[in-house]
């Protein structure tokens, strides 16, 4: 907003509200209740921090941005759920460090996890948070472990640490709700894509095309054999390889496509 050819113009600001409310509203995002609209400057910082003074945008009264990131619900951590360590990255110093984030559950110093997908047991060793080490590790960490039992070139981004008793779930075939934002072709069966599902990337390919679900009522689905733009549907993927992939619900059957479940 600071830029010279802008100047902190509030008919600027509202060109952007007004081409981008359009597009988020077609990713789902409800914008009287999920949406914040706020002019900033990166460069000197003016509504990131703090508020600057009033002739320099006289127009707008509302919150800066870390006013409003601090103003926000609290979000709600598992600490009682199973372990989920998402590895984001890993290097060898001394033995074998890994860094990530703890989704759900508790880590203990000295407690003994299995790496998923590989199956493979390891034991922490040291526990760090914001470079502090620590004995336990809560839900909402973002971590540095040391472990011992595999080595760092047998870890990849995406790989996840939880506990014998409750391990992840992993695979290479699944269904997953998919909105298609902007393509302009169809997509059917044999499409390839890339797949980012947390720190994990792999390549992936529709092995099928199971329906379409309406936008304002979830219970409405149909069959189809391809989706378009600003479709939203449930796809079945094969990746190449295994990843973890937690569900939404648990599913109480094995058949497939029960509508009961």
């Amino acid at each position: 907003m600071d830029d010279p050819t802008v100047n902190w113009d509030v008919g600027r600001y509202n060109q952007i509200q007004e081409e981008l409310t359009p597009y988020l509203k077609r990713c789902g995002f409800n914008p009287k209740s999920d949406i914040m609209f706020m002019p900033c400057s990166g460069l000197c910082g003016a509504f990131l921090k703090e508020r600057p003074s009033s002739n320099i945008c006289p127009w707008y009264t509302g919150m800066c941005f870390l006013e409003y990131i601090d103003s926000l619900p609290p979000i709600a951590r598992d600490f009682d759920g199973p372990v989920r360590g998402i590895i984001a990255n890993k290097f060898s110093d001394m033995g074998t460090i890994v860094f990530g984030k703890l989704e759900s559950g508790v880590i203990l110093k000295g407690q003994t996890l299995v790496l998923m997908p590989n199956r493979v047991p390891v034991q922490i060793l040291n526990c760090w948070v914001n470079d502090t080490e620590t004995d336990q590790l809560y839900a909402g960490d973002s971590f540095q472990l040391k472990i011992k039992g595999v080595e760092d070139t047998e870890i990849m981004p995406g790989f996840v640490l939880c506990t014998t008793e409750s391990s992840c779930p992993v695979g290479r075939v699944f269904d997953a709700e998919v909105l298609i934002l902007d393509y302009k072709s169809i997509i059917t069966s044999g499409f390839g894509c890339v797949l980012h599902i947390h720190e994990a990337v792999e390549e992936v390919i529709v092995k099928a095309v199971i329906c379409t679900i309406d936008k304002k009522d979830a219970n409405n689905k149909k069959r189809t054999k391809f989706v378009k733009q600003d479709d939203k549907c449930i796809l079945r993927l094969e990746s190449n390889g295994s990843i973890y992939a937690q569900g939404r619900r648990k599913n109480n059957c094995n058949r497939k496509n029960c509508q009961n479940c």
